[in-house]
């Protein structure tokens, strides 16, 4: 989207594939090739699709769908909405008042992202989880499931009883999932108060206090991107 937004415009935003692909493998993100069939995948979905050129016919640019749009707008009031919280700002409103505030915000905020390696390459069980479909709302679901700490708060009590009722509520294989959080499992990061998926699970402090880190980080990036933005 800051790509397209670059190349096209706050108003109409779009990018070229050749573009798209080179800073893919400039930032060392993945393959050409997997570059490549991710475009394809999002044009399939009609997230993304080709319009024609005036200018030059050969040249097919991609434009992104409202829907996708929207997602990404909702995403960022979200991570205003959070700031403004803590320090009673007026993040949110700017984004509604102030003309292209969406476009030079999400610039600024993907390209401190492409840099920053505490987003990119979280460490701990945060990065397990980063790294597959969903992981975050998994990790979202475990934080938000908290019910109390233990007393001698090493561990988290959470109300998830069973593998199964987080894997039917994000869509997910129970397979896939419960060998993640296995590995979670090994890391020390989780586990059960009693019988595994018969009892509630528990998380650690050091996992909450990753998850706290991580989410303090992008938040820091989000708010000093504002700051650039708003202040051109």
């Amino acid at each position: 989207m800051a790509l397209a937004f670059r190349q096209g415009g706050a108003t109409s935003p779009r990018l070229t594939l050749s573009r798209f692909l080179d800073e893919v493998e400039r930032y060392g993100i993945a393959s050409r090739n997997t570059a490549d069939a991710f475009i394809k995948e999002m044009m399939h979905y009609h997230y993304a699709m080709a319009i024609e050129n005036p200018d030059d016919r050969r040249e097919k640019p991609l434009i992104v769908s409202p829907a996708p749009l929207d997602m990404l707008h909702r995403w960022l009031s979200t991570h205003l909405t959070t700031l403004d919280a803590i320090d009673n700002g007026l993040r949110l409103e700017s984004l509604k008042t102030v003309p292209m505030a969406f476009a030079a915000i999400e610039i600024e905020v993907a390209s401190s992202f492409m840099t920053a390696i505490g987003m990119r390459e979280p460490e701990g069980a945060v990065s397990l989880f980063t790294w597959f479909n969903n992981g975050g709302i998994v990790m979202d679901w475990l934080i938000t499931c908290i019910t109390g700490q233990s007393t001698d708060q090493r561990t988290y009590i959470t109300s998830i009883t069973s593998i199964s009722e987080i894997a039917d509520w994000i869509h997910i294989s129970r397979t896939h999932l419960t060998r993640k959080l296995r590995e979670a499992e090994t890391m020390g990061s989780m586990g059960w108060s009693g019988k595994r998926g018969g009892s509630p699970m528990w998380v650690s402090a050091g996992f909450v206090d990753e998850v706290i880190s991580y989410q303090a980080a992008k938040l820091a990036i989000i708010d000093s991107a504002c700051e650039r933005a708003f202040n051109r």
